[in-house]
């Protein structure tokens, strides 16, 4: 439940316990999502700026952000959309001008002449699933990708969300692919380039560890592609992030490869840019204990309370 809602002016947070709500916000039905206009507006101009100075091109990852009512202030200044699968690809093609860019862990078979008229890129996350596709991906004019896994952990407490862990079911590591290739040397060809994503909301120190790492142990065939995604997890709006290292990187696979870079943050184009409505219906007293009951639930509104865990500010 709960309503989605945008407005023109948001205020400054207003929800702080014994605050104020200015009455215009007070009539809104909670819960609901509000959302800052001029905010999203601010993070996409961060993104733009970047990559009009850098050449990459960043992409919006609709797994964090597809409120698609508000992709028209976002497209102005981003060159797409990535998807995780047919549904998202099939929103970024309708909603966003710009380029789509498609990766999942594996593909439906059923599913993929559908995604072929919406996708431009297609990742691929092992030898197995590009020797399935790969030629028909490539027959169909796209641009095929291979997800790799440099072995590199940057995270500190997400294991659940890193790529890198040992047992990972995402990304194909330097061994996996030596030993495709090995039983079919056809393979590279079919590759036009290569995408990571190891990090999560993490400042660009981590990128530059990771990119050692790929360049260790892909270098050698990056030469031969067209372009490499850099993937998701980068703060770039968060206030004090490291622009000026994110750069740094972004130049140095220009410089050492010659491939187009890509970005696809997801959080970074939302962050900060609006507010969950919810409603205190009770206080209860437990002992030293205090607690408040509101109307929303965090299972259903905001669920990386429970599965990171966050605290809400």
């Amino acid at each position: 439940s709960g309503g989605l809602m945008a407005l023109h002016d948001a205020r400054p947070p207003f929800a702080a316990i014994g605050g104020t709500v200015p009455p215009e916000f007070s009539a809104l039905p909670t819960p609901c999502y509000l959302l800052d206009e001029n905010a999203l507006r601010r993070n996409a101009e961060i993104l733009g700026g970047l990559a009009q100075r850098t050449g990459c091109r960043v992409l919006l990852a609709q797994k964090a952000f597809s409120n698609y009512d508000l992709y028209p202030l976002l497209a102005p200044h981003l060159a797409g959309t990535e998807a995780s699968g047919l549904f998202e690809a099939r929103l970024g093609a309708e909603e966003m001008p710009g380029e789509v860019h498609v990766f999942c862990a594996a593909y439906r078979a059923d599913e993929m002449d559908e995604l072929l008229r919406y996708a431009d890129h297609i990742v691929f996350n092992s030898p197995a699933q590009l020797a399935k596709f790969g030629a028909k991906v490539k027959a169909a004019g796209k641009s095929v990708g291979l997800r790799i896994n440099p072995e590199c952990s940057t995270q500190d407490g997400h294991a659940i969300y890193d790529p890198c862990a040992p047992g990972s079911r995402l990304g194909t590591t330097r061994a996996a692919w030596d030993a495709a290739v090995s039983q079919d040397p056809s393979l590279p060809q079919l590759l036009d380039g290569l995408h990571f994503h190891t990090l999560c909301e993490q400042d660009a120190d981590a990128l530059a560890v990771t990119l050692d790492a790929v360049a260790e142990k892909f270098g050698d065939l990056l030469p031969n592609m067209q372009w490499l995604n850099f993937g998701g997890g980068h703060h770039i709006t968060r206030p004090g992030y490291d622009i000026a290292t994110l750069e740094h990187c972004i130049a140095r696979a220009q410089n050492a490869w010659g491939v187009t870079v890509y970005l696809e943050p997801g959080e970074a184009c939302a962050l900060n840019a609006g507010y969950l409505l919810t409603r205190v219906l009770d206080v209860v007293k437990n002992g030293d204990t205090t607690v408040a009951i509101l109307d929303a639930s965090a299972a259903c509104h905001m669920p990386d309370v429970i599965e990171m865990p966050y605290r809400p500010p």
